[in-house]
């Protein structure tokens, strides 16, 4: 049975990171090349990253539903997905992605090397849909002024938030992300007086205290974004980031979340887009709003060095429907703190 090690999904933040969303061709050869790139990974990142050490490069890789099907087949993980679109007062979008590579390290310069040396070896096997180079905005803020993070579990709690054991024992040490862009309205964003603008992220811009209950707003971010289940909070690891075009005059946070369920995750995201109750939604999305959202797996580190060579057909997937306001809203409280779907969570 191949190793339950899980790849770094708890890692502290990092000074920077890229983010890579590929598309992989059909063809036969390219599905190989990706097949036997899993396995050359390390090696990339032992190479890359031993020209400097205190770097602290790592790289995370998923995969999405469809991609898990043609690549690895049967059997394949119990909640993997395409991503839902949700319809409500605003709109997350769903969008291609086959592979995902989260790359981090303390200089950009080793996440882009190591970016490059991958798509080198996986050549046209692959296309890159999307890539945000993230970095780290002074003490950890969004480019909304806010501090972005607060409420990451560390330690055994992240540990415990986001790898798989024996609800899927097939694949334990494995952990499900979600990935989505969010673009800002800064120039409405900064016409806010400070005061809104606390309400409507539930905390102080400067001090990064949360509001008490009492003056902070049901639509506050930070509200919609703590879900319970059984009456215990639970928890994701966000690995949020800033980034900015200047020329095309973009300025956004990704957000990335890691939890061993993806419901926990697509609970705050209903709960933000739809409104808990329908209509009362993150305010937060009238100044930021998702051109991405995707959904993968990210597999142990012993799946990668051993993945199957000749795969099984996969099962017919279940159909996934949309969430839209009209839909009936039960109560699957599934607690989570701060989601940072959009700029700035907690």
């Amino acid at each position: 049975m191949p190793s339950a090690t899980p790849q770094p999904v708890d890692a502290p933040l990092t000074q920077a990171a890229m983010f890579l969303v590929l598309t992989i061709d059909p063809e036969p050869k390219h599905l190989d090349a990706v097949r036997s790139f899993c396995a050359d990974l390390p090696g990339l990142l032992r190479s890359v990253g031993f020209r400097d050490l205190d770097g602290h490069l790592s790289c995370i890789t998923g995969f999405g539903s469809a991609a898990w099907d043609r690549l690895f087949g049967s059997p394949r993980p119990k909640e993997l997905h395409p991503f839902k679109e949700i319809q409500g007062v605003h709109h997350a979008v769903s969008t291609p992605g086959d592979v995902l590579l989260h790359i981090r390290a303390t200089r950009m310069d080793l996440c882009f090397e190591l970016a490059t040396q991958i798509t080198a070896r996986l050549g046209a096997a692959i296309t890159i849909v999307d890539e945000v180079h993230g970095f780290k905005y002074f003490d950890a803020r969004d480019l909304l002024g806010f501090v972005d993070g607060t409420e990451n579990p560390t330690g055994a709690a992240a540990v415990s938030a986001t790898v798989i054991g024996d609800e899927d024992s097939a694949f334990a040490g494995g952990s499900y992300v979600i990935v989505q862009k969010y673009l800002h309205d800064m120039a409405g964003w900064n016409a806010l007086p400070a005061e809104m603008q606390e309400r409507i992220i539930g905390r102080t811009k400067q001090t990064n205290i949360e509001l008490d209950d009492e003056v902070k707003p049901s639509w506050a971010h930070n509200a919609l974004t703590v879900i319970e289940e059984n009456g215990e909070e639970l928890d994701i690891v966000r690995c949020n980031m800033p980034f900015g075009d200047l020329g095309k005059g973009e300025f956004g946070t990704y957000f990335i979340g890691y939890a061993k369920s993806p419901r926990r995750i697509e609970q705050m995201l209903e709960n933000m887009f739809i409104g808990r109750p329908v209509g009362n939604y993150d305010r937060l999305l009238d100044f930021s709003r998702t051109v991405t959202g995707s959904l993968f797996f990210v597999p142990s580190t012993g799946f990668l060095d051993d993945v199957p060579q000749n795969p099984e057909p996969p099962s017919p997937p279940s159909p996934i429907e949309t969430s839209s306001p009209n839909d009936t809203v039960t109560d699957r409280s599934l607690g989570i703190g701060s989601l940072k779907g959009a700029p700035s969570h907690e």
